[in-house]
């Protein structure tokens, strides 16, 4: 299969593109951060310029679309909600449309974060209530994409993993302060269910092999606290777990409302897919060989041999 991935030099898109290009044909877009890799062929362009989606489309002929892409900074999205609602919602949905056009398959990427985190263990059937600017925008992706192409699947993540720039994910987070010797908080009542973007590129090309459409929540299927997360990870790389103080979300001073109990039930997709979604213990440990492998080096040095 001919496969797109949209913002290919973020933390989801990276994995997933390299993850994929050894079994598919990648095309990654990516627009500020240029990349150099052998692995799959790197097209540029602004999804806000007109006409890029178009020549992207045309150049990739791809069967399947995968859009990470987004502006994804909490805080970001708060200072700049144009921005952020054109990249969020407004971009998902004319690719919706175009991709429905031309007969591809298309997963729109978004976010545990429609919720408002009061009670937890959501499901699909749940109503969202999204408390910031990112989550409100990214449910408005959600509904243009389901509107747009109803074929679309619809996947509500939370990830973790390596990224180009070191600063991507709450695991880089934790790991390089650790490794620094520095203190750092850990949130006890925020919860959520990551899984590592390498073992969501995998799900994901199996949720398309599938020929799944509509909404899914594609979550691990181990939830827990940002504080046990920080000190589950610190003690797999033998790191000073006394480091991490924890703390509350309240303490923190955030500029953006953060929702505090993102357990999300992923039982729809375990049953369509026939199989168990990842736990925290396997995803620590292959994010620990990627490291002990050279993983972080190589992706930033993608970054930088373009640069």
């Amino acid at each position: 299969m001919r496969v797109l991935v949209t913002g290919a030099s973020g933390l989801l898109g990276l994995n997933l593109a390299l993850e994929a290009s050894k079994t598919h044909t990648v095309y990654g877009l990516t627009n500020r951060h240029a990349l150099e890799t052998g692995a799959f062929t790197v097209l540029e362009g602004d999804l806000l310029v007109p006409g890029v989606m178009e020549r992207v489309l045309e150049e990739a002929q791809p069967d399947w679309v995968i859009h990470c892409a987004a502006l994804a900074v909490v805080d970001a999205c708060e200072a700049d909600p144009v921005r952020a609602q054109k990249l969020n919602a407004e971009v998902p949905r004319k690719l919706a449309r175009d991709v429905a056009r031309g007969g591809a398959r298309l997963i729109q990427v978004s976010t545990d974060a429609v919720f408002d985190g009061l009670r937890g263990d959501y499901t699909e059937d749940d109503p969202p209530n999204p408390l910031g600017v990112y989550a409100r925008t990214k449910l408005e992706g959600e509904r243009a994409v389901a509107e747009e192409n109803p074929q679309a699947i619809i996947a509500r993540v939370n990830l973790f993993g390596w990224s180009r720039s070191g600063q991507r994910s709450l695991a880089e987070f934790f790991f390089y302060n650790l490794q620094a010797g520095r203190r750092v908080m850990g949130f006890t009542d925020v919860f959520f269910c990551p899984l590592l973007a390498n073992d969501l590129g995998h799900i994901f090309l199996k949720m398309l092999d599938s020929g799944l459409s509509g909404l899914y929540h594609v979550v691990s299927s181990q939830c827990l606290s940002k504080y046990e997360f920080g000190l589950r990870l610190a003690q797999r790389f033998a790191l000073d777990t006394s480091l991490i103080q924890p703390t509350s979300v309240e303490k923190a001073g955030l500029q953006a409302v953060r929702s505090p109990n993102l357990t999300l039930r992923n039982d729809r997709l375990e049953k369509a897919l026939g199989q168990s979604l990842p736990i925290l213990s396997p995803a620590l440990e292959r994010f620990y060989t990627l490291y002990q492998q050279g993983y972080p080096q190589k992706l930033r040095q993608m970054g930088e041999s373009a640069g």
